[in-house]
């Protein structure tokens, strides 16, 4: 299944980070979710996904985890959309500890360094 990069309408997402599509059979691409499964296969309101707004500079990473392969930066200030959390490495920063790691369509960030709750105001429900 070849992977490449798409530009994609949704609201607020930065071309830096970019999004990865499935090409099917069909010829069609769809945007991938970080679990790898087409958006499609998802709940709608997942699939619509969730914006969040980092507060400072934040690090995209392959993996939910602080040595993950680096992908790219999120602006501070900036909305992006984030399609649902996981648990991974605890980060601590500001005074602030936690494991939740936002997931994009290519990667992850620490929720740490999101506006909001604990899971950047994703609902609890929106788990990878």
């Amino acid at each position: 299944m070849a992977k490449h990069a798409v530009r994609t309408g949704l609201a607020g997402l930065s071309a830096a980070v970019g999004l990865l599509a499935a090409t099917g059979g069909v010829g069609h691409a769809q945007p991938l979710t970080p679990a790898g499964h087409p958006a499609a296969a998802l709940p709608a309101a997942v699939a619509a996904g969730y914006a969040v707004v980092p507060y400072e500079n934040v690090n995209v990473r392959k993996l939910p985890r602080k040595d993950g392969a680096y992908l790219a930066t999120l602006t501070a200030g900036r909305t992006y959309t984030a399609y649902c959390w996981t648990r991974g490495d605890t980060v601590t920063d500001h005074g602030i500890t936690n494991d939740i790691w936002i997931g994009f369509a290519d990667g992850y960030s620490s929720a740490v360094y999101f506006k909001g709750d604990e899971y950047a105001n994703l609902p609890v429900s929106a788990r990878c």
